[in-house]
């Protein structure tokens, strides 16, 4: 694929947002993988899902589409590749600050926190006054891959962003 056409797609392809966190891009979230451009004009976009079964991905999938036809990209071809499966680690710094601001704690980097194998909480930082003095309400937040937590110095809820 020529490289200006490949850094012209993945500068459109970057506006695309995450319809259950609007303020992160695919590109933001790592969802979007890789881009190909086939002899015959066909723009293959690979993209991976935060976790098998996302309902986000079908409007992601449609965003993309709408997003290519409308720049003249008429041929395009989505496929879901899972191996190796996603994870927060490939979120940008800047996507971790974005979800901050946002008011949803961010995932930690590295290694997923095992403190839950000893029974013990995570240690999840307020978004909005930045106390580590919270508790999880409940494991299941507004989507599934957020948790519910409630700061127990400013009394604000707020989802975290599950460490995959």
């Amino acid at each position: 694929m020529n490289q200006t056409t490949q850094t012209h797609i993945r500068q459109l392809l970057s506006q695309v947002t995450d319809p259950e966190i609007p303020v992160l891009t695919i590109e933001d979230m790592g969802i979007l993988r890789d881009i190909d451009l086939k002899d015959d004009g066909t723009v293959e976009v690979i993209i991976t899902p935060t976790y098998s079964g996302c309902p986000a991905m079908h409007a992601i999938e449609k965003e993309i589409s709408k997003t290519l036809a409308a720049h003249g990209y008429k041929k395009v071809v989505i496929k879901e590749k899972l191996s190796p499966p996603w994870t927060t680690d490939w979120m940008t710094d800047e996507a971790r600050a974005k979800l901050e601001a946002y008011g949803i704690a961010p995932p930690s980097k590295g290694t997923p926190d095992k403190r839950v194998l000893f029974g013990k909480q995570s240690a999840v930082r307020c978004p909005h006054c930045k106390s580590l003095h919270t508790e999880m309400v409940s494991q299941f937040g507004s989507t599934a891959c957020k948790a519910l937590y409630r700061c127990l110095d400013c009394l604000e809820p707020f989802d975290y962003f599950k460490c995959i």
